[in-house]
């Protein structure tokens, strides 16, 4: 028996959680969970985000599952995403946007794995305040970690045939910082030579994204352009509500939804679990339970296939409730 540390999150975290719970003791994976309240509430009640026993059970078990959580906007505490990624260097945060059956969407055809590295770039929050109308902000961009996430994505291309790896960058102006990302690819690439590689500037990948999604496979990219361009990818499919995530390091391993807390349904039995389905099923496949991983998602693609059961986020009137029945008898 596998034990995972399960973080409930705030908002809709509590009930998706539970309904991920549900589902993966009925594919009968060998998963224990070991549960912990964290994010804003526990920060208000207790004064830490994260108490020091869900800390103790990260580096005893090694794998997150995680709901969302609460994050204030110009003020307050740290995202606890960016906190967990810093503390155990969780390097490569691996977001795959597929359509999925009979969601609505724009656009067909949709198979990208964006790859975005995790623990640099803006997002080491280092900044300055020069004089009360001026702040710098500092990118960094380092030869170790532009190797081991671009090598990554090549890896992940190899072991799941596929064909095609694009470095998203603007080195174009930024000729240090993104040239050094872009030239590490560039080396690492030659590597592999039954891969395709190529290069797109980031502002036009986003306008390839939305004309010809067909054109990315494997995509890899520094953090900020990462966290831009995985919530444009889940425009392509149908939403946040759809797009599964993990962050991987050399040692642990966390799997979330990405969309955010959601308070203004908190509570109130709406909210759409399949992100973090999925996200479980990449945990799964990650602790080496595949069958159990490709149950889960048979069951959630059946019932949206069928379009009886749907939350309504994508144009139902369903409860979680109801959903999570509805998958849990597709298993069965």
């Amino acid at each position: 028996m596998k034990k995972v540390t399960l973080f409930k999150g705030d908002g809709i975290g509590p009930e998706i959680c539970a309904s991920v719970k549900k589902v993966i003791e009925a594919s009968q994976a060998d998963i224990e969970f070991e549960e912990f309240n964290v994010g804003e509430a526990e920060y208000n009640a207790h004064g830490a985000l994260i108490p020091q026993e869900a800390f103790d059970s990260i580096e005893k078990n090694h794998v997150i599952l995680k709901a969302p959580i609460t994050t204030p906007i110009g003020k307050g505490f740290r995202s606890c995403n960016v906190l967990l990624r810093e503390k155990y260097d969780l390097y490569a945060n691996i977001r795959p946007a597929k359509n999925l059956p009979n969601v609505k969407s724009p656009f067909d055809h949709v198979d990208m794995v964006i790859f975005r590295e995790n623990t640099e770039d803006l997002y080491v929050g280092k900044e300055e305040k020069i004089d009360e109308d001026t702040v710098y902000a500092t990118k960094i961009i380092t030869r170790k970690c532009s190797e081991r996430i671009i090598r990554a994505a090549f890896d992940y291309a190899l072991e799941n045939k596929r064909k095609k790896v694009s470095c998203i960058h603007k080195a174009n102006i930024l000729k240090m910082s993104d040239g050094l990302f872009l030239s590490v690819f560039q080396e690492i690439s030659k590597e592999y030579p039954n891969i395709e590689a190529d290069a797109y500037i980031v502002d036009n990948a986003c306008m390839q994204m939305v004309m010809h999604p067909e054109k990315f496979d494997v995509m890899v990219m520094p953090n900020l352009y990462g966290d831009i361009l995985s919530d444009l990818a889940s425009g392509l499919i149908g939403g946040l509500g759809f797009l599964p995530s993990a962050n991987i390091g050399k040692e642990i391993a966390m799997f979330e939804a990405v969309h955010g807390s959601a308070p203004d349904i908190a509570g109130q039995n709406k909210a759409n679990p399949t992100a973090l389905l999925l996200s479980a099923c990449m945990m799964l496949d990650y602790l080496d339970e595949h069958q159990k991983a490709e149950k889960i998602r048979k069951a959630i693609y059946k019932v949206l296939q069928e379009g009886k059961v749907r939350t309504q986020d994508c144009g139902g009137n369903a409860t979680t409730s109801e959903y999570t029945d509805a998958i849990l008898k597709a298993m069965s």
